[in-house]
């Protein structure tokens, strides 16, 4: 499902104490505000006003219903007025979709002339979000509260991006990941227990063989090839005359997106130890795959693969681009501490400054017996983030890393691949330190569209650790936080 096609419902609390005249301005006010969200242009998904929920029964009826609909992406939740919260409990112990708290009042200021008991039995937000929210910390709920005016842009926008987050979970839980071949050997951190992430996450990882893709590149049509190079001179530069690998990465192309497609899959892994029957590691191929949503991940990291489509789903629509990446080696002068992010072959194009260029070039690496076809280009400059998932042993730690992209420093005419370069907060080697302290793993997520606070948000709704490396980071800090939080999750 795309992001247009998930809903949010919008349930709001209240009592049958204040009478029916009350319970209809209410509900008349609650409709409104979800016709004005919709119509804000801030949200990225419908808000459906669905009840003024006045019982045990409404509640647990509607989080039944929310739970088995596969459109309700998550729910959200305000009392205009006092809505005791013992009667939420059946339905909040239940509740498998995402909630959000949304504390605000239907009025912007206390009107002064205005206000009297009325008013004030009609208006109780303030006396109502405090009940409402006693009883999510006392079920310990994973939760989002955002407070403010629902008029406000920035109220609207952390809705929204919430909203981003909670479909990200969904994406996750019908998550499918092809692995053609197994890990690269000998690699430790993109192993992990697949079982333990599917009844986590969601996710259900498995193993094609190489051959049965080589079988179906084998009945790819001439046609069909026609048809993708067109895209590919229409959305790139074709800087090579090696017109033919650049026709076998399509061929791999349709291949794989055939066998994604079929098995309903939305990312997938390779490796370049094991190409058998092939002649080229697919670089362009995958690079253009990823550019259209799918999630990659190489030498086998399957996990990796996962986390960039769940971020490229939450990030649909935007602009500034989300793709796997490695960092690959440093700059270490003093006063200029960069890293350089790329890989062998496959960053996603949604990264680039200006128009990718298609270009040819020996791989001295892997099983390749002719010249693989990759795009090359430099990122784009902005502030992002850098995303690692991670098998802790016993549990999962979702490690996130503010940066800022720049624009490389130098040209590096003999380096063909995509490449970004940028700052690492705090500092280069301090981030480095803490990034190896919490276990990093050498492939990333990086995403200039989605936030720290996305992730934390989206770790929290699947129950797994998150680490944040950011300008207030320090080892020390960081190494007590790690040491708590296995004390901690330990205990859970």
């Amino acid at each position: 499902m795309s992001m247009k096609q998930y809903e949010f419902w919008f349930v709001v609390g209240s009592q049958d104490l204040y009478g029916q005249e009350v319970l209809d301005t209410v509900a008349k006010r609650a409709a409104e505000m979800a016709e004005a969200l919709n119509a804000s242009g801030n949200l990225p998904c419908k808000l459906v006003y669905k009840v003024t929920a006045m019982s045990n029964a409404q509640i647990r009826d509607i989080v039944a219903e929310a739970n088995y609909d596969k459109k309700c992406a998550g729910i959200i939740t305000w009392c205009h007025t006092f809505s005791p919260s013992k009667m939420w409990i059946n339905g909040f112990v239940n509740l498998q979709k995402p909630y959000c708290h949304l504390a605000t009042q239907y009025n912007l200021e206390i009107p002064n002339e205005e206000i009297d008991m009325d008013f004030m039995n009609l208006n109780q937000a303030a006396h109502g979000d405090r009940e409402h929210g006693f009883i999510a910390a006392r079920l310990r709920m994973p939760r989002k509260i955002i407070a403010g005016y629902w008029k406000d842009e920035s109220v609207q926008k952390r809705l929204g991006s919430w909203m981003r987050t909670a479909v990200g979970v969904a994406f996750s839980r019908d998550l499918k990941v092809m692995r053609f071949g197994d890990n690269m050997r000998e690699v430790a951190v993109t192993e992990g227990d697949k079982v333990e992430v599917q009844a986590k996450l969601g996710w259900q990882v498995n193993t094609w063989a190489v051959g049965d893709l080589v079988k179906v590149m084998n009945a790819v049509t001439e046609e069909e090839i026609d048809a993708l190079m067109a895209e590919y001179t229409a959305e790139y530069d074709v800087a090579t005359d090696n017109i033919a690998a650049i026709r076998y990465q399509a061929r791999e192309e349709i291949a794989m997106k055939k066998m994604l497609d079929e098995q309903g899959c939305m990312a997938f892994a390779n490796t370049f130890q094991d190409l058998y029957g092939m002649e080229q590691l697919p670089g362009l191929a995958s690079q253009h795959l990823m550019a259209q949503g799918y999630g990659y991940g190489g030498e086998g990291d399957w996990k990796v693969s996962a986390m960039t489509a769940i971020m490229k789903a939450m990030s649909e629509g935007m602009t500034g681009g989300t793709s796997f990446m490695e960092d690959y080696t440093y700059h270490l002068v003093e006063g200029c501490k960069l890293s350089l992010g790329a890989h062998m072959l496959e960053v996603c194009p949604s990264l680039a400054a200006d128009k990718p260029r298609i270009e040819t070039h020996h791989l001295g690496i892997g099983m390749n017996e002719k010249d693989p076809a990759r795009l090359v280009f430099e990122g784009r400059e902005g502030d992002a983030i850098v995303v690692s998932l991670i098998d802790i042993g016993g549990r999962l730690r979702l490690i996130c890393q503010d940066i800022k992209a720049v624009k490389p420093i130098m040209e590096m005419p003999n380096l063909p691949v995509a490449r970004v370069m940028w700052e690492a907060a705090p500092d280069l080697t301090t981030g480095v330190e803490c990034w190896i302290t919490a276990g990093g793993a050498h492939h990333t997520v990086l995403s200039y569209d989605v936030t720290a606070e996305q992730m934390r948000d989206w770790a929290r709704m699947m129950d797994i650790e998150f680490v944040h490396i950011n300008k207030d980071t320090t080892v020390e800090s960081l190494e007590k936080d790690l040491f708590l939080a296995d004390l901690a999750w330990k205990l859970k």
